[in-house]
């Protein structure tokens, strides 16, 4: 009998040591299925607060907020008031990734006050269309032919334009001056994440920015008249080419923005006033957008989705925007969108909340003068001349900055006549879009051709 016992204590001391064995060997395979979701490999910024430093999704729920929603597949995203700058919620906000033509925004942010009246003209060259990437997003401009400012913004904006976009750079002051501006202005926003390669957001090795600094760009943006105009403008004339002893003629343009004019698949987003969408290889889908609803404010980003569906960056997106105006006043912030470097300046306070002094050190060359005398701590003017405040305009330009620059505060005021005005075009299109989209359907139309602009676009 004792021998027996022994034998019995011994399988089932050995069966234990199994399931034992057995129940971590589990626990590894699951967490072997998360590795394989794309993630940060290394340590992210702390701008805007600790949370959006950490890897994963960052959210605080409070009592009645409704979940996430389900099925987010970003590599990155972001859901915040545009106005007070609280983030509600956010997944690898600070992750650096190819921006794509999102990037555009701080190009304009950038360039767009500098390049006054929009109704001066400009004759394109053979050198100004040279460098343009290979199979780069085009809204058509041609060498030997006269464009006025505003032509070239409706090309970048509604078509994502690269030719527009290195003309635009041309007038600047080149493409170099170009670039070297957009980086002190994306510093000057604290947007400390982006490297600018390219002012048109085409694949570059080291371009990257983050959904973090993308936000930063269209809160900047969208304080400036002709940004939100163009930002939400969902159809224009564009001139086409001009021939000998006829009248030159024009074409209609779209705005590549689905949430603004819809397509098979995806409807016009209530309340959406803009801002701007993109596509490249090595970035995915990109998409940043803002809208208005019972007179609250959000912006959101989301940076290259997984999910195979057709316009998964703007159902996401959609979700998002859904969630962040349900669950307004019901999370906790989990971060917030700092102000440029000269508001800070102005209070006599640090650079951005969470930036460490490695950070801090790198950009302190790039740090702008304080706010004028008087401004009572508003933000001073984000693109005085080519972005910069206190910069000098480029060598080939004389004109003033544009209207649109006024200083703006913190908390930014988006309840603007003229954001109302962009939202309620925005809303007045829904029904013609709907209708578009319903007869395309009717008339058997293969989907492909709808979204031809944003498949193949290099933008």
């Amino acid at each position: 009998m004792p021998a027996l016992k022994k034998t019995v204590l011994t399988v089932l001391s050995a069966a234990l040591l199994s399931v034992s064995a057995v129940c971590p060997a589990g626990a590894a395979d699951k967490d072997k299925t998360e590795d394989k979701l794309p993630k940060p490999t290394g340590p992210m910024s702390t701008v805007g607060g600790a949370r959006l430093g950490e890897i994963g999704t960052q959210v605080e729920l409070g009592p009645g907020a409704p979940v996430l929603p389900k099925g987010l597949s970003a590599r990155s995203w972001i859901v915040a008031d545009a106005e007070n700058g609280q983030v509600l919620a956010s997944h690898n906000a600070h992750w650096r990734l190819p921006p794509a033509s999102t990037l555009k925004m701080l190009f304009a942010d950038t360039v767009l006050p500098a390049l006054q009246p929009k109704t001066m003209t400009h004759l394109v060259t053979e050198d100004e269309l040279a460098d343009i990437g290979e199979g780069s997003s085009l809204v058509g401009v041609k060498e030997d032919h006269s464009y006025t400012v505003h032509d070239l913004w409706l090309g970048v904006f509604l078509r994502s334009g690269n030719d527009a976009v290195h003309v635009l750079s041309e007038m600047y002051g080149g493409v170099p001056a170009t670039v070297a501006a957009m980086q002190r202005h994306a510093e000057e926003l604290q947007a400390l994440d982006t490297t600018v390669v390219s002012p048109d957001g085409y694949d570059a090795p080291h371009q990257v920015s983050s959904a973090y600094d993308l936000t930063l760009f269209a809160r900047s943006g969208m304080q400036k008249a002709d940004f939100r105009e163009y930002a939400a403008t969902a159809t224009a004339k564009f001139p086409g080419e001009q021939k000998k002893g006829k009248k030159r003629k024009s074409f209609e343009i779209q705005n590549t923005n689905r949430l603004i004019t819809g397509d098979i698949g995806v409807d016009p987003y209530q309340g959406i006033a803009g801002v701007k969408n993109g596509y490249t290889t090595h970035a995915g889908n990109t998409f940043t957008g803002i809208a208005e609803r019972d007179g609250k404010v959000l912006l959101v980003t989301v940076m290259n989705p997984s999910a195979e569906e057709s316009h998964a960056v703007y159902k996401e997106a959609a979700n998002l925007l859904d969630w962040g105006f349900s669950a307004e006043g019901k999370v906790t912030p989990v971060g917030e969108l700092v102000p440029p470097k000269s508001a800070v300046a102005a209070k006599g306070s640090e650079p951005a909340a969470g930036a460490d002094k490695a950070e801090k050190e790198k950009h302190a060359a790039a740090a702008t003068a304080a706010a004028p005398a008087g401004s009572g701590g508003a933000w001073t003017a984000l693109s005085v001349v080519g972005g910069v405040p206190g910069a000098s305009p480029p060598p080939s330009l004389t004109s003033t900055p544009s209207p649109s620059t006024a200083p703006f505060s913190s908390p930014v005021t988006f309840s603007s006549p003229l954001l109302g005005v962009a939202v309620q075009a925005a809303q007045t299109r829904r029904s013609f879009a709907l209708k578009l989209i319903q007869r395309r359907s009717a008339m058997g139309t293969p989907k492909a051709p709808y979204m031809l602009l944003e498949a193949t676009s290099r933008i």
